[in-house]
């Protein structure tokens, strides 16, 4: 999968069949908050939105990032996946 950091439009982008899929970020204090996905509407393949955080979270690791995730599926994405609870910044509790 290959995944585009649009630092202007401040989001994550990645092409499939059914169209673009981005996800939002705002970047601070080297902290990705992660703020919203964004996919067509006829776009539901799950599995490939958890890869698509996956990749972007191998990435903050990488660049010694913290993640705030404040979209709802994002959330939900560290909930089933406690392995990248290390990539939450101090006092954040998922």
């Amino acid at each position: 999968m290959e995944v585009k950091d649009n630092s202007f439009a401040r989001q994550f982008e990645t092409t499939t069949a059914e169209g673009l899929i981005t996800i939002e970020y705002s970047l601070q204090e080297r902290k990705i908050f992660l703020t919203r996905i964004n996919t067509p509407e006829e776009f539901k393949n799950e599995e490939f939105i958890d890869n698509l955080i996956k990749t972007i979270l191998d990435n903050a690791i990488e660049q010694r990032l913290k993640i705030v995730p404040t979209y709802p599926r994002i959330v939900q994405f560290f909930k089933k996946n406690p392995s990248y609870k290390e990539l939450l910044p101090p006092g954040i509790r998922i």
